[in-house]
């Protein structure tokens, strides 16, 4: 199966397609100002667009690429990829339904702070992760409790 370029997307790359920077702190600036809030607005939707496209693509490449091979091992690998490709489009369709809840935060003026404890989250770890809903602190301790409860 071919091998999309921009298949892996880093927080970095994702600041990049949307055409921006890393944001600049001012000193003496509020955080989630309007400048922060249209800096994120315009990460998220590239991000959900550029998701968003690579799902319409996915579908007509793979009905051009289903054969029906007379060799099974030709066709198990044939069926092993498609798996492999479903199992992405949904991993980037649950991406998307967060990106939307995130940009209706953003639309309700509730984005940048911990769901948890309502501290700010931070703009760089909101650069990193830009559905992130938790703060560093919360995060870590969800992690820990998880793993306590999964042995």
């Amino acid at each position: 199966m071919k091998k999309e370029k921009n298949r892996k997307i880093s927080s970095l790359s994702v600041l990049a397609m949307a055409g921006v920077l890393p944001y600049q702190v001012k000193k003496d600036e509020k955080y989630m100002n309007k400048n922060q809030i249209n800096h994120f607005k315009k990460i998220l939707e590239a991000w959900k667009y550029q998701l968003q496209s690579e799902t319409n693509h996915i579908t007509p490449y793979m009905k051009d690429q289903s054969s029906n091979f007379p060799d099974p091992v030709d066709r198990a690998t044939q069926e092993e990829e498609f798996s492999i490709e479903l199992r992405n489009r949904a991993r980037e369709s649950k991406l998307i339904k967060n990106i939307q809840i995130t940009l209706k935060k953003v639309e309700n003026k509730n984005f940048g702070y911990c769901d948890s404890c309502n501290i700010e989250i931070g703009i760089r770890r909101l650069e990193a992760r830009p559905t992130a809903n938790l703060c560093i602190d919360c995060k870590t301790l969800e992690e820990i409790r998880k793993k306590q409860m999964s042995g």
